[in-house]
């Protein structure tokens, strides 16, 4: 079965079989709209493999997400966003404890990754895996996030490996809450993993708040985002001083 160019949400939330149906369907005649759901996880690991870029929905905003290892899906991902290559991206990981395979944690508080993650906030920390992350050469810091959301840290543990992760919108323009507001990426996914409307507050597109943790002792926000009041009240728990 070749489902042919239609692309109204409700059509593929019909079907069952979504390994199946990824594989059937030509990406070239229609974009691929999924529900979030346990087997849909499966499908985009599947298409994190491949090499696509797809879109999932986050705590906080929708993202692109791609494979981190890969130099063709970081470069897509750029292409797609039509971001500055020199501009860095996050990346994402399932849990805690995989955070110092990529960031040295060794001069923060025991206990202050827990509290901060999972959740709307990204960690900058000082980088310690140069070589497997194909994206932000030359950059000696990576951000890295963990969404408070069970989808998104199944399709990261599940694929192995950190995946690339930045807000899915043209660069410059807003944050999405809505599978429909980044219509005409469509074409350009994998696939779009689609959650609904993950807010109706406009203050909820401001993202992950951004905190880099680098300078022991110290922190310093880079961006409020959505949690700036929480992360601070956690970082000053913790004895950690605001760097200005």
């Amino acid at each position: 079965m070749v489902l042919r160019s239609i692309t109204p949400r409700y059509f593929l939330k019909r079907y069952y079989n979504f390994p199946q149906l990824i594989e059937t369907t030509n990406q070239n005649d229609m974009t691929k709209i999924l529900p979030v759901n346990s087997d849909s996880v499966q499908v985009a690991v599947k298409l994190l493999q491949k090499g696509d870029v797809i879109a999932i929905p986050t705590d906080t905003v929708y993202g692109l997400a791609a494979d981190s290892r890969n130099c063709h899906s970081v470069q897509t991902l750029y292409d797609i966003k039509g971001r500055d290559f020199n501009k860095p991206i996050a990346i994402c990981v399932g849990n805690v404890s995989d955070i110092p395979k990529w960031g040295n944690v060794n001069s923060l508080p025991s206990g202050l990754l827990e509290e901060l993650l999972p959740g709307p906030v990204t960690v900058l920390l000082q980088r310690t895996n140069a070589t497997s992350l194909k994206l932000n050469p030359g950059v000696d810091k990576v951000g890295v996030r963990i969404p408070d959301s069970s989808f998104v840290r199944d399709i990261v543990n599940q694929f192995g490996f950190a995946i690339a992760l930045t807000s899915a919108n043209l660069s410059n323009s807003s944050s999405t809450l809505d599978p429909n507001e980044f219509k005409e990426l469509w074409i350009k996914l994998g696939a779009v993993f689609d959650g609904g409307t993950l807010s109706f507050s406009e203050s909820s597109r401001a993202g992950s708040t951004i905190v880099d943790l680098t300078d022991t002792g110290k922190y310093k926000i880079i961006r409020n985002g959505n949690a700036l009041k929480k992360t601070v009240s956690i970082l000053e728990k913790f004895s950690l001083k605001e760097q200005k």
